[in-house]
């Protein structure tokens, strides 16, 4: 009987959490999810629990035949000589109109917000959010990006109601520094 209870318990607290509204989330207009694939280094994050302390963190992109997104999240764990970590998440894209708003599955059957607010017109940056707004991601094609672009997707990220004291630099090697 303790145990009906504390799962009543456990969904009506999930729902209730569920239920929760926040403004909405602008996500890009349009996609181009071919040139969207390939690797992104994670610049910055308000990282999930596995992340936290993550080096060299990339997150790669395949499409699947079946219209899935086969995902691929590497990273050293808390150094840059740590244990190598991969996860392999699956995407899929719900809205095919836009191809920005996605859902990620990294346990069947849970999925888990997943939107594209921004990406460069030259596919080399992009910020990817939640409606929640409990984690967000800068990526970008090299693991290193200059001031002024950092600064530029801060203040999108920002205007999105994202509390940005909350977002942490991922630790990146140079490429002539990984090949060492």
């Amino acid at each position: 009987m303790n145990i009906m209870r504390n799962i009543t318990v456990l969904i009506s607290f999930f729902s209730f959490i569920g239920c929760t509204s926040y403004p909405p989330i602008k996500s890009e207009e349009y996609v181009d999810i071919d040139r969207f694939m390939g690797d992104w280094y994670v610049i910055a994050n308000i990282p999930t629990f596995i992340e936290k302390g993550a080096h060299n963190a990339i997150e790669s992109y395949e499409n699947n035949n079946d219209g899935t997104i086969a995902t691929t999240f590497t990273f050293n764990a808390d150094s840059f000589d740590g244990d190598i970590k991969v996860y392999h998440p699956k995407g899929f894209v719900t809205d095919k109109k836009s191809n920005a708003i996605w859902e990620m599955q990294f346990i069947w059957p849970f999925k888990a917000d997943y939107r594209i607010l921004y990406v460069d017109k030259n596919y080399q940056h992009t910020i990817i959010a939640r409606i929640q707004r409990d984690y967000v991601w800068i990526m970008s094609r090299t693991p290193v990006i200059g001031s002024e672009e950092y600064k530029n997707l801060i203040r999108i990220i920002k205007d999105s109601n994202y509390d940005i004291s909350k977002i942490k630099l991922v630790p990146q090697q140079s490429l002539k520094e990984r090949k060492k």
